[in-house]
């Protein structure tokens, strides 16, 4: 063992040795390492630190397993006979339906669920005098504060991600489920649609069937100087679904009036194929439709919207604002949570918790609530999907005022 350490001895010294030669020749290399130690984690996570992070992460997983699962139950008991009815293969249940509603709930309730956690593991560690003797150590709330804001940036992120990217296609998989094996209807048709497809260009389509993907009635009407230049109609409009690009469609017994001053020129043919700036997307409008795209789809589709004039885009630039909102709702709701579990006192947990579900659900409610506003009050959009921040923001600061110092 001796000779071990001796050898283990030599090489620190050959390391330190090489090591101090290279930083006298480089002394670049010497402020990065330097800066690397001020960047390390290790210089900001102390064992105190990853002790609450492990038992914030550790909670609030068990609490998303423990819930969902109850309404897991729940809810094949409710279905079981819709799914024995339309005859709903095993496997469809489990990896199409299942499979996604597991994380659309548990990120719909992430804010419960970070909000229980907190309240739970804070109430236990008070009780167990834990939280007394770290103060008496010389910890702060604010310094106690630190593991808890780390965890909630690690389940902001994931929520983010999960809200933008992940959750939208598993929404797709899970709807076309329902549509065929729960009887959920979708809107499959529009009538006496009306859009912009290009600058000074409009298109009309009395009847649209999403199923065929095919319009009846359609009109397209070109303007210059807010006189009529152009004027197309055809009988049927169908969109090809096998094209290699984007909006191309197929019109049937066309006839094109074109306007030249006082002369009228008229082209008519049984079939054509053309390109408008248009989707079936564009035409029938869904419930829930605007949680299917992820958000740089939202944006592009709210964009594209905006720029033909529609006004059919508010609840998704509610999505798009709620998104980044709830993401920010973790921080609020553990600010609070915190402040009101670290104190000890008598009567246990079963307080705290039940103020927390109030308060968590109450904060869900809001954001139902806030965003019907924006679709029926005219509220801006990124003013309701903040509005519930924003009060329970308030709600942090006088409960973080009155916390233990």
């Amino acid at each position: 063992m001796s000779k071990v350490k001796e050898i283990v001895d030599k090489v620190k010294k050959l390391i330190n040795h090489f090591g101090q030669r290279v930083f006298a020749r480089f002394p670049v290399l010497k402020k990065v390492g330097h800066l690397l130690q001020m960047l390390s984690p290790s210089r900001y996570i102390g064992i105190l630190d990853w002790y609450i992070i492990k038992k914030f992460i550790g909670t609030y997983i068990y609490a998303i397993l423990l819930i969902i699962s109850i309404a897991i139950v729940f809810d094949f008991n409710e279905n079981l006979s819709k799914f024995t009815q339309y005859h709903a293969p095993w496997r469809a249940i489990i990896f199409d339906y299942y499979a996604n509603f597991v994380p659309y709930y548990s990120n719909l309730f992430s804010p419960l669920f970070v909000f229980i956690a907190v309240i739970f593991f804070t109430s236990k560690l008070a009780g167990n005098s834990e939280i007394i003797s770290m103060m008496a150590a010389g910890v702060s709330i604010r310094r106690l504060m630190r593991p808890y804001m780390i965890s909630c940036v690690l389940i902001a992120g994931l929520t983010f991600y999960l809200n933008s990217f992940v959750i939208p296609h598993g929404t797709v998989i899970r709807q076309n489920f329902e549509s065929l094996y729960r009887n959920s209807k979708k809107n499959t048709s529009a009538e006496n649609v009306q859009l912009f497809v290009a600058k000074n260009t409009t298109a009309y389509i009395q009847h649209y069937d999403d199923q065929y993907k095919r319009g009846y009635g359609f009109s397209l009407v070109k303007t210059k100087n807010k006189k009529i230049v152009s004027h197309m109609t055809a009988m049927e409009i169908q969109y090809d679904t096998v094209a290699d690009t984007k909006y191309h469609w197929k019109v049937s017994n066309w006839k094109i009036r074109t306007l030249k001053g006082l002369k009228e020129h008229i082209q008519s043919g049984a079939s054509k194929d053309t390109v408008l700036l248009m989707e079936p997307t564009d035409l029938v409008y869904s419930k829930g439709q605007q949680e299917t795209f992820t958000s740089p789809e939202l944006l592009n589709y709210i964009s594209k919207q905006t720029s033909r004039g529609s006004g059919n885009v508010v609840q998704y630039e509610v999505e798009f604002h709620k998104r980044i909102a709830m993401s920010f709702s973790s921080f609020i709701l553990t600010i609070i949570g915190l402040s009101l579990s670290s104190r000890k006192r008598k009567g246990g947990m079963g307080l705290y918790l039940g103020i927390g579900l109030a308060l968590s659900f109450g904060y869900i409610m809001l954001q139902t609530v806030s965003a019907t506003f924006a679709i029926q009050d005219d509220t801006p959009p990124i003013l309701a999907a903040w509005i519930p921040n924003i009060i329970f923001a308030i709600i942090a600061y006088f409960c973080y005022r009155h916390a233990p110092s």
